[in-house]
Protein backbone atom coordinates (compact mmCIF):
# COMPACT_ATOMS: atom_id res chain seq x y z
CA UNK A 1 0.00 0.00 0.00
CA UNK A 2 1.42 3.47 -1.06
CA UNK A 3 1.24 6.08 1.55
CA UNK A 4 2.35 9.73 0.68
CA UNK A 5 2.44 12.69 3.00
CA UNK A 6 0.49 15.41 4.34
CA UNK A 7 -0.99 18.18 2.28
CA UNK A 8 -0.14 21.50 2.79
CA UNK A 9 -2.78 23.26 4.74
CA UNK A 10 -5.01 25.19 3.11
CA UNK A 11 -4.35 24.14 -0.19
CA UNK A 12 -7.84 23.07 -2.18
CA UNK A 13 -7.30 19.54 -3.46
CA UNK A 14 -8.95 17.42 -5.71
CA UNK A 15 -9.75 14.07 -4.07
CA UNK A 16 -9.82 11.95 -7.22
CA UNK A 17 -6.55 12.87 -8.35
CA UNK A 18 -4.78 12.87 -4.74
CA UNK A 19 -5.91 9.05 -4.82
CA UNK A 20 -6.62 7.54 -8.62
CA UNK A 21 -8.13 4.01 -8.37
CA UNK A 22 -5.18 2.32 -9.71
CA UNK A 23 -5.56 -0.91 -11.20
CA UNK A 24 -5.03 -4.19 -8.07
CA UNK A 25 -4.59 -1.84 -5.58
CA UNK A 26 -4.94 -0.22 -2.70
CA UNK A 27 -3.37 3.41 -2.50
CA UNK A 28 -3.37 6.09 0.48
CA UNK A 29 -2.64 9.81 1.09
CA UNK A 30 -2.24 11.04 4.29
CA UNK A 31 -4.12 14.14 4.43
CA UNK A 32 -3.95 15.71 7.74
CA UNK A 33 -1.90 14.33 11.15
CA UNK A 34 -1.38 15.32 14.65
CA UNK A 35 -1.36 14.39 17.81
CA UNK A 36 -5.32 14.32 17.97
CA UNK A 37 -5.94 12.22 15.23
CA UNK A 38 -5.57 11.82 11.41
CA UNK A 39 -7.64 12.03 8.08
CA UNK A 40 -6.64 9.68 4.90
CA UNK A 41 -8.02 9.41 1.86
CA UNK A 42 -7.87 5.90 0.48
CA UNK A 43 -9.11 4.30 -3.05
CA UNK A 44 -9.06 0.45 -3.54
CA UNK A 45 -10.00 -1.02 -7.19
CA UNK A 46 -12.99 -3.09 -6.94
CA UNK A 47 -11.75 -6.56 -5.20
CA UNK A 48 -9.21 -4.76 -2.78
CA UNK A 49 -9.46 -5.86 0.89
CA UNK A 50 -8.14 -4.91 4.40
CA UNK A 51 -8.20 -8.18 6.45
CA UNK A 52 -9.54 -7.96 9.89
CA UNK A 53 -8.07 -5.30 12.42
CA UNK A 54 -8.93 -3.15 14.74
CA UNK A 55 -8.29 0.43 15.77
CA UNK A 56 -7.79 1.66 19.31
CA UNK A 57 -9.91 4.31 18.85
CA UNK A 58 -13.37 5.07 16.85
CA UNK A 59 -13.08 5.90 13.46
CA UNK A 60 -15.25 7.60 10.70
CA UNK A 61 -15.52 6.05 7.21
CA UNK A 62 -17.22 8.03 4.73
CA UNK A 63 -17.59 6.66 0.91
CA UNK A 64 -17.34 9.34 -1.56
CA UNK A 65 -17.82 6.96 -4.37
CA UNK A 66 -18.34 3.03 -5.13
CA UNK A 67 -19.05 1.20 -3.00
CA UNK A 68 -17.31 -0.87 0.00
CA UNK A 69 -18.20 -4.18 2.53
CA UNK A 70 -17.42 -3.16 5.97
CA UNK A 71 -17.52 -6.17 8.40
CA UNK A 72 -17.75 -5.58 12.07
CA UNK A 73 -17.56 -8.24 14.36
CA UNK A 74 -18.43 -10.59 11.17
CA UNK A 75 -21.66 -8.93 10.64
CA UNK A 76 -21.42 -7.28 6.95
CA UNK A 77 -22.74 -3.52 6.17
CA UNK A 78 -22.62 -2.33 2.37
CA UNK A 79 -21.78 1.18 1.77
CA UNK A 80 -22.17 3.36 -0.89
CA UNK A 81 -20.97 6.87 -2.36
CA UNK A 82 -22.18 9.37 0.44
CA UNK A 83 -22.68 6.87 3.37
CA UNK A 84 -20.69 7.26 6.38
CA UNK A 85 -20.32 4.60 9.33
CA UNK A 86 -18.31 4.86 12.63
CA UNK A 87 -16.40 2.13 13.62
CA UNK A 88 -15.75 1.53 17.29
CA UNK A 89 -12.59 1.38 19.14
CA UNK A 90 -11.13 -2.10 19.21
CA UNK A 91 -14.08 -3.59 17.36
CA UNK A 92 -12.47 -5.87 14.98
CA UNK A 93 -13.35 -5.04 11.22
CA UNK A 94 -12.54 -5.65 7.40
CA UNK A 95 -12.95 -4.12 4.29
CA UNK A 96 -14.09 -5.40 0.96
CA UNK A 97 -14.31 -3.00 -1.96
CA UNK A 98 -17.16 -3.84 -4.35
CA UNK A 99 -16.78 -1.38 -6.83
CA UNK A 100 -14.14 0.85 -7.48
CA UNK A 101 -14.22 2.69 -4.50
CA UNK A 102 -12.77 5.86 -2.55
CA UNK A 103 -13.19 7.05 1.08
CA UNK A 104 -12.15 9.33 3.82
CA UNK A 105 -11.02 7.42 6.64
CA UNK A 106 -11.15 9.58 9.99
CA UNK A 107 -9.13 8.62 13.22
CA UNK A 108 -9.67 10.71 16.14
CA UNK A 109 -7.48 9.64 19.42
CA UNK A 110 -9.37 10.36 22.51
Amino acid sequence: MEKKTAVTRGQVLDLKEAAPIQPDAIVSRLLLESERGNVTLFSFDEGQRLSEHSAPFDVLVHVLDGSMEIRLKDVPQTLCAGEALVMPADVPHALKALKPTRLVLTMIRA
